[in-house]
């Protein structure tokens, strides 16, 4: 009887642990929220140096769009950080090595792109450590930064970034460019809307995960959007360009 008792002890409080694991599992998430991340986590957010803006790309290398990102960023004397996606670096690796060899920063955005929050501990490091040993064969250098997919970070997902020497960074402006009715116009105004000095850009230059053709509204917004700064006396390059908070 005793046994039986200390047994349905021991799996009734191992079932109330369940809700307040998965709540520390999921905590991080906060920060997906943008108003709150860029007040009390500039770091993470992608914050820089005031006169400073740092341009970033998600989801490639992909054949079929990237090397358009690629020449308007070579004819403006422009780069960037590249957020890579393992299962599409493994179809285009050289496609990876073009953008190291004309000095963009090359950084994981995971493996698969896949919510972190329904990943464990494991499957999140070896998703991320999966990326990174794949990109430093590509490029013959490891990464330093990581952007989870849909910027929801997780424990699990700090925990890796550090045993793997990875910073995660989000974002303080993005064009929401991944929807099928966005437009060059529609990209370039939700960039504008949250832009400022010290800020960093989140834009896509593949559709692997977006709607089909999206792209295209990126690249037509992208000039407007370099000339924007310029006007405004912000230097546009990489996040490791991007200093700190002024």
């Amino acid at each position: 009887m005793k046994s039986g008792r200390l047994i349905r002890s021991a799996a009734w409080t191992a079932a109330a642990a369940v809700p307040a694991l998965a709540a520390v599992h999921a905590a991080p998430a906060i920060s997906t929220f943008g108003p709150l991340r860029n007040r009390v986590m500039p770091l993470l957010a992608g914050r820089g140096r005031p006169d400073h803006v740092a341009l970033t790309f998600d989801d490639g290398p992909d054949r079929g769009s990237s090397p358009h990102f690629l020449r308007v960023l070579e004819a403006r004397g422009i780069r960037a950080t590249f957020f890579l996606l393992g299962s599409m670096l493994v179809r285009a690796p050289g496609l990876a090595e073009e953008m190291a060899a004309a000095g963009h920063e090359i950084a994981i955005h995971g493996w698969a792109h896949r919510p972190l929050l329904v990943r464990g501990h494991r499957a999140t490091y070896d998703d991320l450590a999966r990326a990174r040993d794949a990109v430093a064969e590509a490029v013959g250098h490891e990464p330093r930064l990581f952007r989870p997919p849909y910027g929801v970070m997780s424990t699990s997902a700090h925990l890796a970034c550090h045993r793997l020497g990875l910073t995660p960074v989000l974002w303080t402006a993005w064009g929401e460019d991944w929807r099928g009715r966005a437009t060059s116009r529609t990209v370039y105004d939700t960039v504008t809307r949250d832009l400022e000095g010290g800020g960093t850009i989140l834009l896509h230059d593949s559709d692997c995960t977006s709607a089909s053709g999206s792209w295209h509204s990126t690249l037509g917004a992208l000039p407007a959007l370099l000339d924007m700064c310029e006007e405004r006396g912000l230097r546009v390059g990489p996040l490791r360009d991007h200093g700190t908070p002024g």
